[in-house]
């Protein structure tokens, strides 16, 4: 693998080891919840969402931030006098809902928060509109209550004219039966893939090092006509309207995976030892296809931290695979049956590409 996305700032050898960390000092504090009748599902522990059960229902909950897509935002400002702030708010909300909906749980409340350098980031009126609107859109499109948040300025911790924005979400998972924690994974099922609308929240340190490169910048045509800014800020597609309709045609997934950082190898994040065989790939949106050609990415590096047209996984029963593609095109999200779950050792083998990612490539849980 080339270091290029290294060398943009995002080093996961570097940052994996202190999520460990983390896990293994928050596992200490789950007894806690014996004050208040609760007890929570172990199996959550390293995996999108944590899940406490209530007794009747079970409560999942995830905080996410969105990155540094709120720098091309504002780049790309200058070019066009757009804020952009409508579409990376609702970047910033998928980042949380996306990970929530892979136990298996509906969405009921979010929160914001936004720090910003200083006070006078707020004044901007038509930024300040274009994130509550985008925001807002963002929760009615999920089914979300917007709840409150935190809008902090903090000078000399966020950079000057800078924000830092970030969600929290809540969801129920109700009847319980909804849980998708990967017990029931096994050899044979399908992986049906649902597709991104180009690079979503993640691998965009490495869009901006790039930009920094090329003599147009973020102005820079790509072979659609697109500006290369523009179309980086295409929003993170919402999966959450393709899990509730799922749940109303009574299929649950085997389990899930949202296509986020790690790219591919995130399509082996479940802790059992299977092989995830891959045969039909989605077209790679031109924006990706143009970042690995410039980079330039080989397809492993390309594949193991981008999601390269496919922003979120369904494992699920091979009877159900067909329904499942079906489901998702009527609401409006193209999906298709990627390849299978074999048992084997773990990895992901992409074979029109000849790749595989190895168990060892991927290390987000103890």
């Amino acid at each position: 693998m080339s270091n290029a996305y290294a060398a943009a700032g995002v080093d996961y050898t570097k940052i994996d080891p202190l999520k460990i960390l983390a896990q293994q000092a928050a596992a200490a504090t789950a007894g806690n919840l014996a004050r208040h009748g609760l007890t929570e599902v172990a199996a959550s522990r390293g995996e999108s969402a944590y899940v406490v059960d209530c007794g009747e229902f079970y409560l999942a909950s995830i905080t996410e931030c969105l990155g540094t897509k709120a720098l091309v935002a504002d780049a790309m400002r200058g070019i066009t006098g757009k804020t952009y702030y409508d579409r990376i708010a609702q970047d910033t909300l998928a980042m949380a809902i996306n990970d929530l909906i892979t136990v298996g749980a509906t969405p009921v409340s979010a929160h914001a928060y936004w720090a910003a350098g200083g006070s006078d980031w707020f004044n901007d009126e038509a930024r300040a509109r274009d994130l509550v609107n985008g925001w807002k859109a963002a929760c009615d499109a999920s089914g979300v209550s917007w709840g409150g948040g935190e809008t902090p300025a903090l000078a000399g911790v966020v950079a000057p004219g800078r924000i830092d924005l970030a969600a929290s979400c809540v969801g129920l998972v109700r009847p319980k039966s909804r849980l998708t924690l990967g017990e029931s994974l096994q050899a044979g099922d399908a992986i049906v893939l649902l597709a991104s609308s180009g690079i979503h929240a993640n691998g965009v340190s490495l869009a901006r090092k790039l930009a920094a490169q090329l003599p147009d910048g973020y102005a820079t045509r790509l072979p659609d006509g697109r500006l290369f800014g523009e179309a980086l800020l295409a929003p993170t597609v919402l999966y959450a309207g393709v899990t509730e309709a799922l749940a109303r045609a009574g299929i649950v997934p085997h389990y899930c995976a949202n296509i986020t950082g790690h790219g591919w190898r995130k399509l082996m994040r479940h802790p059992g030892a299977f092989t995830y065989r891959i045969g039909q790939l989605p077209k790679v949106p031109a924006v990706l296809q143009f970042m690995q050609h410039h980079a330039p990415l080989d397809d492993h590096e390309a594949y193991g931290n981008l999601n390269m047209g496919a922003g979120f996984a369904l494992y699920v029963g091979a009877a159900d695979a067909a329904r499942t593609v079906e489901l998702a095109r009527a609401q409006g999200v193209a999906a298709w049956v990627a390849g299978r779950v074999e048992a084997g050792p773990k990895a992901v083998a992409i074979e029109p590409l000849n790749l595989r990612f190895g168990a060892d490539e991927l290390t987000v849980r103890v």
